[in-house]
């Protein structure tokens, strides 16, 4: 039943990435809607961090406070470095929609924001490095999605990986279009487009399916479940924090919206907790 789940789980994820690479080429993607989606999905990864991936950690066999809080520290260092290494937060280039009005005090945002919206480099260093960035950062997702579903599968009853699930399959979309994107402007043909694109939707799911099949929690890898989602949970902080908020922050346009989304994104990590199993590994011996 698990792994049925699991798998259902890696559909949905696969056709929201591909869903995500498909729109530019059908759509003009709004500036204000992409920002919404973003707060929204940055409060629900939050959500999933501290109300999902940490509690599991913590209760898991093998873990404590203590060992859970130096990984969540770890996931998190290891995603900045990624972040300023790849430079991987391009999930907007379109604001035909929208004209963000700029007043005196917000000249440094005003520049910042013509940063983040110019037209992406032709370089194929910049679609190769976005490439990669996302993808060890979907790494990080599948693993988060089979850890916190071999945790959970030892809880009993629930819908097994709800939160963290959901997390996933809203922010990946943003992802594929960022990669889409970058790959257009670079001059890349729409069939190596689409080969890129279906390689990048199927990596969360197989790495997902991979670590439920090789990680046992009642067995000699005891310790490397917690580890996991604790390292999940501090690269989804990571994620929320210094990935997508930083994007739209600073808006002078939609501020009570973007802010509404985002404390709705936490909220529904929370309300989703009454779904899933309780966290009650409790290092069962």
């Amino acid at each position: 039943m698990t792994l049925a789940l699991l798998l259902t789980y890696c559909v949905a994820i696969f056709a929201a990435s591909l869903l995500g690479a498909w729109l530019p080429r059908r759509f003009h993607m709004t500036h204000t809607r992409t920002q919404l989606t973003m707060s929204l999905v940055a409060g629900l990864m939050l959500g999933a961090a501290f109300f999902h991936l940490i509690p599991h950690s913590v209760t898991s066999r093998g873990s404590d406070i203590d060992f859970t809080m130096s990984w969540v520290v770890a996931g998190l260092v290891f995603m900045l470095l990624m972040l300023r290494l790849f430079h991987f937060h391009q999930h907007d280039f379109a604001d035909g929609d929208v004209s963000c009005v700029h007043q005196a005090d917000d000249h440094g945002h005003a520049i910042a924001h013509d940063h983040a919206h110019a037209v992406p480099s032709k370089s194929p260093f910049t679609w190769l490095g976005l490439l990669l960035g996302l993808s060890i950062h979907t790494i990080v997702d599948g693993i988060a999605l089979g850890a916190v579903m071999r945790a959970e599968s030892v809880d009993g009853a629930g819908v097994l990986g709800i939160g963290v699930f959901l997390a996933i399959l809203l922010h990946k979309p943003l992802d594929s279009l960022s990669i889409e994107t970058v790959a257009s402007a670079s001059g890349l043909s729409a069939r190596h487009r689409q080969f890129i694109s279906v390689m990048f939707a199927i990596l969360c799911p197989v790495t997902a399916v991979a670590f439920w099949a090789l990680v046992d929690p009642l067995q000699a890898d005891i310790r490397l479940l917690p580890a996991a989602l604790a390292f999940s949970a501090g690269a989804f902080v990571c994620i929320a924090l210094g990935d997508l908020l930083p994007e739209v922050q600073f808006h002078s346009h939609d501020r009570l919206k973007l802010t509404a989304l985002f404390i709705l994104g936490i909220a529904l990590a929370v309300a989703i907790g009454v779904l899933e199993p309780t966290h009650g590994l409790a290092h069962a011996q």
